[in-house]
């Protein structure tokens, strides 16, 4: 492996959407290109909340699925499921006894999702951050594609690797991750509600796109999607009130792989009618190929058992030996 590696996972909870593929998926793809890469199903990080067992398993070949028909390709990037190398496991228990209480009680993210109610939350998703820098300390990834909720807990994956290399004396044994965040990238939201994040737990399917909808679906949800009734206009400030508007505008922008103020000065007086029907061809054209790949994948489960195995032949040999040397610095027998 050469010195610069990339290590990203996302979580197996099913129904990949929009917001996925643009926030991480075709980043992935990029990526793979220029350095060394591990994807990562994360499967360990879904069970901080509760899963049924049998859609769990279904998941996990699902977005191995979504990895590969997005373009990931099993022979550029190490692609596995997280729970199958069990040293992510080891490795969190010991940064568990490196990282601190204090620490960890100022992750958002925790308080967030927990809710009112945090007496209530499992003990892993308290602890979840530092599972998060054991998967990518223990391939010493120099690397992480991070989005804004994602960058407190790389922060936290920095100091834990500073504190263990300060702590044991071992100058330089882990490095600090480095963020690797796309330029101009826009959060995609709901079709719904332009101030919520686009997210595969809403009620209603008609506020995202998943990557297995077909184009009539696609070209449905487009129409439907909330807007209101001011024009287009080329003044980027106008939209600053108008988040639906904005979210469409800024999704055809990162089709397109163009700066916004582009898109709507292309647009300029035209109504919303129009736009969204240009949209939705945009939009068909990228993501239908994709849940097309998808469905054909599925329907060969071994196919995709055996780019996990494959992957996780790759990612132990990788995982182990920087253990061996974890357990010597620790003064394990």
């Amino acid at each position: 492996m050469s010195k610069k590696l990339v290590f990203s996972g996302v979580q197996p909870t099913g129904n990949l959407h929009l917001g996925n593929y643009l926030g991480a998926l075709k980043s992935f793809v990029s990526l793979q290109k220029k350095m060394d890469c591990l994807y990562c199903v994360v499967d360990l990080h879904a069970i901080t909340t509760f899963q049924d067992p049998k859609e769990l398993n279904s998941n996990i070949l699902e977005t191995t699925a979504a990895f590969l028909a997005s373009g990931l390709d099993a022979k550029k990037s190490i692609i596995f499921n997280q729970s199958s190398v069990s040293g992510h496991a080891e490795l969190a228990w010991i940064l568990n006894c490196v990282c601190r209480v204090g620490w960890l009680n100022r992750m958002t993210q925790f308080k967030d999702k927990a809710g009112k109610d945090k007496e209530k939350a499992s003990v892993g998703l308290y602890i979840y951050p530092n599972l998060m820098a054991a998967d990518i300390l223990l391939y010493k990834a120099t690397h992480v594609p991070v989005g804004a909720d994602q960058k407190q807990h790389l922060e936290l994956s920095r100091d834990i690797a500073q504190k263990f290399n300060n702590d044991f004396k071992v100058d330089n044994f882990f490095p600090l991750p480095e963020p690797l965040i796309q330029k101009n990238i826009s959060r995609i939201m709901s079709l719904r509600d332009g101030t919520k994040k686009m997210s595969k737990s809403e009620d209603s399917d008609y506020s995202r796109i998943n990557l297995k909808d077909s184009a009539d679906e696609i070209v449905k949800k487009i129409k439907k999607a909330k807007t209101d009734t001011d024009p287009i206009t080329d003044n980027i400030k106008d939209y600053e009130k108008r988040p639906e508007a904005l979210n469409l505008l800024s999704i055809y922008s990162e089709l397109s792989e163009q700066e916004i103020q582009k898109t709507i000065t292309e647009f300029a007086g035209k109504n919303f009618s129009f736009f969204k029907n240009q949209l939705s061809e945009k939009l068909v054209e990228t993501i239908s190929p994709i849940g097309s790949n998808i469905a054909k994948l599925l329907n060969d489960k071994k196919h995709l058992e055996d780019v996990l195995k494959k992957g996780t032949e790759k990612a132990y040999i990788i995982a182990e030996e920087n253990l061996k040397k974890i357990r010597e610095i620790v003064g394990f027998v």
